[in-house]
């Protein structure tokens, strides 16, 4: 079977006027910034993922987060709108590189949708309204996805930017949660690890085929993790965390059916 795909984006030198919504702006060191992505890229290869990273672009601040701009399935790929104008333009190289791989769907104005709001959880698929999702475009989601056999269920989001800030799956069947962000009887279905209450933003993690890539930041909820029985590997993520960035942002996941 061939290896699956990773979709990457360089980090742009105009890092530091991203968007944010609910951190401070802090100073953010563009060099240490690509040597934490190269970091992660080496974690996302090691796993048996072949890397495809797009070039960066100076007039796109927002772009190495290449999770916002779609949603993959095995199915098809959906091209979001994001929520911030800001970030529509990083949309064309992404679809070039999805349309190789999966038939593309794109959501329609005036619909707004990031990618850090969609939860897919099996056939499940959860979607956060939030500061940057609105109401349109879940009724788009369900018409996409429920023809071919998936539940969307929205879900709203409180004190985080994305859903997927306060709820990641980690194993079949098992979400990480902050139950500060999120109300976790949506998820009922599901076994549930809450964060370490110390370490509100612990609740993203990256899923892959035989590990989870989980910031070093949060070492006491790295142990919870770890007491499941998972193999966690960490990476340091400290200068794309002030750009409201965490690890399930920067890659989107093409797996082969």
């Amino acid at each position: 079977m061939p290896s699956p795909l990773a979709i990457t984006r360089a980090v742009s030198s105009a890092i530091a006027s991203c968007e944010l919504t609910h951190l401070e702006r802090v100073p953010i060191d563009v060099t240490v910034a690509r040597a934490q992505h190269q970091q992660y890229e080496r974690a996302l290869a090691e796993s048996g993922y072949i890397v495809e990273r797009l070039d960066a672009d100076a007039s796109l601040p927002d772009s190495v987060f290449v999770e916002d701009i779609a949603v993959v399935f095995d199915e098809l790929a959906i091209l979001t709108r994001p929520g911030a104008e800001s970030r529509r333009a990083e949309t064309a190289p992404v679809a070039a590189v999805l349309a190789r791989h999966r038939r593309c769907e794109t959501i329609q104005a005036p619909a707004t949708i990031d990618g850090g709001d969609v939860l897919v959880a099996g056939r499940r698929v959860f979607v956060g309204r939030s500061s940057r999702t609105n109401d349109a475009a879940v009724v788009q989601m369900e018409r996409l996805l429920q023809p071919i056999g998936y539940s969307v269920t929205a879900v709203t989001v409180d004190g985080c930017l994305h859903l997927k800030s306060a709820v990641t799956v980690v194993d079949e069947r098992l979400l990480l949660v902050n139950p500060e962000w999120i109300d976790v009887d949506t998820f009922d279905d599901f076994d549930v690890i809450a964060v370490d209450p110390g370490e509100p933003m612990a609740a993203n993690a990256l899923r892959l085929r035989d590990r989870i890539v989980f910031p070093s930041a949060f070492p006491a909820t790295a142990q919870r993790l770890a007491r499941r029985g998972l193999r966690l590997q960490t990476v340091d993520a400290s200068e794309l965390t002030k750009a409201e960035g965490a690890v399930t942002c920067c890659s989107l996941i093409v797996e082969h059916r």
